[in-house]
């Protein structure tokens, strides 16, 4: 298969193939073609033309696997770091800097025991390097710049060597101004296959992969606030947010494997619902199956990595969001005052003479705003986003569904739309009498007494 074929056919999935270019024979002794992939589908997973794996590769929600070429036994990636615009939302654009056209960048995907050479050309506007979080490597691959080595200047290509020591699930991000890079989405997803399935890694039939992140874009802008610590308001799984967030499918009885890192500033309680899952891995490595135990929520701290597995034994579609309740929403403020209870009788009609746009919200609580159609600024999406069968879901951020169906073929990723529930199992409304509300009578009891005890001396002591 000549060099054009091997990126195409691999390439080839959800999304449609990447572009590339032809690499003739006597380029494998310079640099391996540089990828790209810049827009926000989910790519199919990715296998290396002809040659035999022993794994299933995984599908990066949102995201992609990067090609490799094989030289001489080496597995060989050329990542470019650089300014990327990513479309976390229908009309709702970011400029980010990230990897070969996207943020996060695109997975690496190599098997236990390989060779790797990662050849990282820097396009960004400031030295820039990469550290290859949690794995076993040489000090000097470790990419902290100023401690293991020089920067990768403007305009400059660096190359990482080593061997992929051991299976797991791993991160790569600079260490170089992080601070800036990271703020602005530079990150990617590292998979590293057993040589041979066991205990620890069992055999899987779907294998997701995901980083959460977070940014502060101010409404109407474009560029994120780098200094912001705490109060961000766009919480996405890899850059993207719901509805635009792809769902995770399955057929009815796979087991299935999802990866995932969290990047951002605070800890993350990944709940998915209808299912019990394992935690079976960290960064650090495979969970031995003697100290798992069933959870149906892991909480991820910063910089940490989880992989849970289940099996997809229950129909339907369900939730899997992050159950931090605020990072369900997006484009919010936090400075906005409680409303619920005030009255605002006559006092609209008053505002409005001054103000003709104004418009209640919050005295009922938020409900409303789900079908609220408000005026938004350019480039902005709603606080509440996504629709579902029935009506506003009234979840964004952190939020997708895991859809699980009897009918789904093995390589099937795409969407297979809503679920049907089969009669007599949803839930409706009741439309008989209600019984009256019985109240525990409560036993008439004395006021307690306030007691106040001054200070010695009375009021003689005290200051002026």
């Amino acid at each position: 298969m000549d060099r054009r074929g091997f990126f195409q056919k691999g390439l080839v999935g959800v999304a449609g193939a990447v572009s590339v270019a032809t690499l003739s024979k006597s380029a494998l002794a310079g640099l391996p073609e540089i990828v790209s992939k810049p827009d926000a589908r989910t790519a199919g997973p990715w296998l290396p033309g002809d040659e035999a794996v022993p794994y299933q590769p995984v599908v990066t929600l949102n995201g992609w696997t990067l090609p490799y070429r094989l030289n001489n036994g080496v597995k060989e990636f050329h990542l470019v770091a650089e300014p990327v615009v990513r479309e976390m939302a229908p009309g709702f654009s970011v400029n980010m800097w990230g990897y070969n056209g996207q943020s996060p960048g695109p997975t690496i995907e190599v098997v236990e025991g390989d060779r790797v050479r990662l050849f990282v050309t820097n396009r960004l506007p400031e030295p820039t390097s990469v550290h290859w979080h949690g794995q076993r490597l040489p000090n000097g691959m470790d990419g902290v710049s100023g401690l293991n080595q020089r920067p990768i200047g403007v305009g400059k290509t660096f190359v990482y060597e080593f061997d992929a020591k051991r299976a797991g699930t791993f991160m790569y991000h600079p260490h170089a101004d992080e601070t800036t890079q990271m703020a602005m989405g530079m990150m990617g997803f590292w998979v590293t296959h057993p040589k041979v399935a066991d205990q620890t890694f069992s055999k899987v039939d779907r294998d997701y992969c995901f980083l959460l992140n977070a940014f502060d874009v101010e409404p109407g802008s474009k560029t994120p606030n780098i200094n912001t610590m705490l109060d961000f308001n766009i919480w996405c799984f890899n850059s993207t947010v719901y509805p635009a967030i792809s769902p995770l499918v399955a057929k009815l009885g796979d087991r299935v494997r999802v990866r995932v890192g969290n990047l951002t500033m605070t800890n993350h309680p990944v709940h998915v619902h209808g299912h019990e899952f394992e935690v079976t891995g960290t960064d650090g490595g495979p969970v031995p199956p003697g100290a798992r135990w069933p959870e149906v929520t892991t909480d991820i701290a910063v910089g940490q990595m989880r992989q849970i597995e289940f099996i997809a034994d229950e129909p339907g579609d369900w939730a899997m969001h992050c159950h931090k309740s605020h990072h369900t929403m997006g484009a919010m403020g936090h400075g906005v005052s409680t409303l619920i209870g005030l009255n605002h009788e006559g006092l609209v009609g008053r505002i409005q003479n001054l103000v003709p746009d104004y418009m209640v919200m919050g005295e009922r609580g938020m409900y409303d705003m789900k079908e609220m159609q408000m005026p938004l600024p350019l480039n902005t999406f709603p606080m509440m986003a996504g629709t579902g069968p029935y009506g506003p879901i009234g979840m964004g951020g952190m939020f997708t569904v895991l859809k699980v169906r009897e009918d789904l073929k093995a390589d099937d990723y795409s969407d297979p739309g809503w679920y049907k529930q089969p009669p007599h199992t949803q839930a409706y409304e009741w439309k008989g009498q209600l019984p009256e509300a019985t109240r525990a009578q409560m036993p008439d009891a004395p006021a307690p007494l306030a007691s106040v005890k001054k200070p010695g001396g009375g009021h003689t002591n005290h200051g002026h």
